[in-house]
């Protein structure tokens, strides 16, 4: 497929835009596609050149405010970048979108000094970050968190465990969402968010355990035992952290996870119709028996409407539009179709796609990483059944739409 920017994102994209997708595109080929070799024949490897290449170019910070070191490009901008890596390799954007979801929660709830502390470090890739919410016994149910946090003095003092955190093993700082009030106190009130370095005493990260896919990326475990920070470590107000943990999912979880499955799902279909162009039939090639371009076809109009569903909600939340459902939607839809254009690209290939090494088997281990994270297909419906029922509920997109809607105003403002 064209590395250019295809005509029906045009409504949606910028000549700033254009070359972002170029850069992206020529980055990804030049330094990603090498790294992506080396990083699925050896699984049980945490992967740090990548994570380094990108913090080079300020990509952790792309949605940040230049006045904090950072590209302020907006998440169009983000989407490019994840998108065009992941088509590449997904664990590789998987590296990138897992640092921006706190770097979003700190945009949205952090005071400016704690923005003016933590986001110049992300910019120049000096500190990565990462958000950790869901835990061993509970999963991604934040109700249910069970990790707490007691307030001691002029300190609070953390303990708890939590897994599948996305750059464990990179990041230095963790966004940890922590349980800070009474038992049977509703998780609307109950959880805090709170900054802890991975250096303070009492944090330790088991080893790096490689999963299905995205070899390369550490998703690991957070161990917190009686940890204590300093009160200027909550991000937030104290019983804000669910707020903090469901607007982050809902503005850059799930939209960085819709660009993770269009990446992946343009590989499958550029592996596809490669493989039966070039594969002899009778007096042509497989590319030439309709019942095969009948298949070939279904996967072209999922691609094309996960594209549109992904840049189309990302573009509404740089308006500032309300739009939670359709980043919901795009998240849902993206991976739904990619799984299911993955598994016919397999049935297409036939036995070829069962060698240990074909590209097509990285394809599809990864794209089902994108299926828990940000919340599973179930809680992506209940979301979108309670926009259709035009149920009473907190619009994240429009709420937060203003970087200052939480956060305290630069003191040295005018």
């Amino acid at each position: 497929m064209s590395a250019t920017p295809p005509p029906a994102l045009r409504p949606y994209l910028t000549a700033r835009h254009d070359l972002l997708w170029d850069e992206a595109d020529a980055f990804a080929a030049e330094y990603i596609a090498p790294c992506a070799v080396r990083m699925e024949a050896a699984p049980g490897n945490v992967e740090r050149k990548v994570a380094e290449l990108m913090a080079a170019r300020g990509w952790f910070a792309i949605t940040v405010p230049a006045a904090f070191g950072g590209l302020d490009a907006g998440h169009v901008a983000k989407t490019i970048l994840i998108h065009r890596i992941a088509r590449v390799s997904a664990a590789a954007a998987a590296i990138l979108q897992a640092t921006l979801i706190p770097v979003g929660a700190l945009l949205h709830f952090a005071t400016y000094k704690q923005k003016a502390e933590w986001l110049p470090q992300v910019a120049d890739g000096s500190t990565l970050l990462t958000i950790a919410a869901t835990e061993p016994l509970t999963g991604g149910h934040l109700g249910g968190i069970q990790t707490s946090a007691e307030h001691a003095g002029s300190e609070w003092v953390i303990t708890g465990s939590k897994i599948h955190i996305g750059n464990s093993h990179l990041a230095g700082a963790h966004l940890v969402i922590a349980r800070a009030a009474e038992p049977g106190v509703r998780a609307s009130h109950a959880l805090t968010a709170f900054m802890v370095e991975a250096d303070r005493p009492g944090l330790s990260i088991p080893d790096h355990r490689p999963g299905l896919g995205l070899h390369g990326f550490s998703a690991g475990r957070l161990d917190l035992d009686h940890v204590r920070i300093p009160a200027e470590n909550v991000v937030g107000d104290i019983g804000q952290g669910l707020s903090v943990a469901q607007s982050s999912s809902i503005l850059y979880g799930r939209p960085n996870l819709a660009a993770v499955s269009l990446g992946v799902h343009e590989a499958v279909i550029d592996t596809t119709t490669a493989r039966l162009k070039s594969r002899p039939r009778y007096q042509g090639t497989l590319s030439d028996l309709p019942v095969l371009r009948d298949r070939v076809g279904d996967m072209e109009a999922r691609w094309r409407a996960s594209r549109i569903l992904a840049y189309q909600a990302v573009h509404l939340l740089d308006q500032g539009l309300p739009c939670d459902a359709d980043l919901i939607n795009a998240k849902y839809l993206g991976h739904q179709w990619a799984v299911q254009s993955a598994q016919d690209s397999m049935e297409l290939h036939g036995a070829q796609a069962l060698e240990h090494d074909y590209v097509l088997q990285r394809l599809w281990r990864d794209i089902q990483h994108t299926y828990p994270p940000a919340g599973t297909g179930e809680v992506q419906r209940i979301g979108l059944a309670a926009s259709a029922l035009d149920e009473d509920h907190i619009q994240w997109s429009e709420r937060l739409a203003a970087e200052a809607a939480w956060a305290q105003p630069d003191p040295t403002a005018a």
